[in-house]
């Protein structure tokens, strides 16, 4: 059986089913995810934030174009850069950096980073560099929006459904799937860190994609302290960071492993290496962990999003190399997809912040 459609989606992360609702108001949208949910790996364990300092310039431009679609599932969670007195140089750095889209961004010094976070050692964040408009990401609001919304518009999505191949036929794409076969326009690429397999089935060549493991666990707060307005910390040279998660802490070592497309799992000397870390920059004395895990995070060389047809494959469209970005520009990176696909050019808004086709074209990875 054929199923004709004016785009099949590649993925139910963030990256597909952002996608699918943006290209749904244009027309019919199938989505195809190889598991028998939508963001099993690395959306479903994302530990997110908005972040405007975070990542390129390009990176931050997306962030700051996605903040309205996502300004309802956001909470306020202040972000601290911390460092020793000889990391001064890169702090400041980072808040000059930071303060190009965001003028809140701003130095402090340890009594102020004590007082949002009492556990800091002095030793450890002498100054810090402070974020005060960061958010949490309700991530599961966030991706649940996108599918209430893209079935609103009249999308389906289709569970188990691994592509098994993907071919070029005349002007459109056959994707063939173990149930049911697909004939489409467009075909985009939305896949995670198994972008650049899905692309070799298309006979499309890879935008050299790596995948690096991040590690993440849970940890009781210490006893009688409340930890729930504390900020996120992070270690200005990622080494750790941690964050409330509740009344619990979630922590991770902010690590970057090479691994290859899977389902990832938390390894336990990179927990316990956190945990060391992290208790020489605090007080805390983490000791007891209540869930580990990891998820792959996947970039490209200049470790900026791609997004945009193929100039090799016409209708092959790439939504790839997110990494640690995925969630807080998937508005945005959504809306250059389907404006790239649909009107061959970038939204309005975002060429006004800067962006341009080639910032974020497949082409410059070749």
């Amino acid at each position: 059986m054929v199923t004709r459609t004016g785009a099949v989606v590649i993925g139910g992360g963030i990256a597909g089913v952002s996608a699918a609702y943006e290209l749904a108001a244009h027309m019919h949208v199938v989505l195809l995810e190889q598991e028998a949910q939508l963001a099993r790996h690395t959306t479903g364990r994302s530990a997110a934030a908005y972040l405007e300092t975070y990542g390129s310039l390009t990176v931050r431009r997306l962030t700051v174009a996605s903040r309205s679609f996502l300004a309802s599932m956001l909470s306020p969670r202040p972000l601290l850069w911390i460092g020793a007195a000889d990391r001064a140089e890169a702090l400041a750095a980072a808040a000059d950096l930071g303060r190009a889209l965001v003028p809140s961004v701003r130095l402090i010094d340890f009594a102020e980073a004590a007082s949002m976070c009492p556990a800091l050692r002095s030793t450890q964040a002498e100054i810090a560099v402070l974020e005060p408009d960061a958010m949490d990401i309700d991530v599961a609001a966030v991706h649940q929006t996108f599918v209430q919304g893209m079935r609103a518009r009249g999308g389906e999505i289709r569970r188990s459904a691994p592509v098994a191949s993907l071919a070029r036929t005349g002007t459109t794409w056959v994707v063939t799937t173990p149930l049911e076969v697909y004939e489409a326009e467009v075909v985009v690429n939305a896949a995670g860190a198994w972008c650049d397999e899905i692309a070799a089935l298309a006979g499309v060549p890879p935008i050299g994609l790596h995948a690096l493991r991040r590690t993440a666990f849970t940890c009781p707060a210490p006893e009688g302290v409340d930890v729930r307005s504390w900020p996120l910390v992070a270690d200005i040279d990622d080494r750790f960071y941690f964050k409330p998660e509740g009344p619990q802490l979630l922590c991770s070592l902010a690590d970057e492993t090479p691994s290859p497309p899977c389902d990832a799992v938390a390894e336990p000397v990179d927990v316990a290496l956190a945990i060391e870390r992290i208790n020489d920059a605090t007080t805390l004395g983490l000791r007891h962990v209540r869930r580990a895990w990891a998820g792959l995070r996947s970039f490209v060389a200049d470790r900026t999003p791609v997004v945009g047809v193929d100039s090799e494959a016409p209708g092959f469209c790439w939504l790839a190399g997110q990494g640690g970005y995925g969630i807080q520009t998937a508005p945005a990176m959504a809306r250059a997809a389907a404006g790239l696909v649909v009107d061959r050019r970038l939204p309005d808004d975002l060429i006004a912040l800067g962006i341009t086709v080639d910032d974020v074209s497949p082409a410059r990875c070749r």
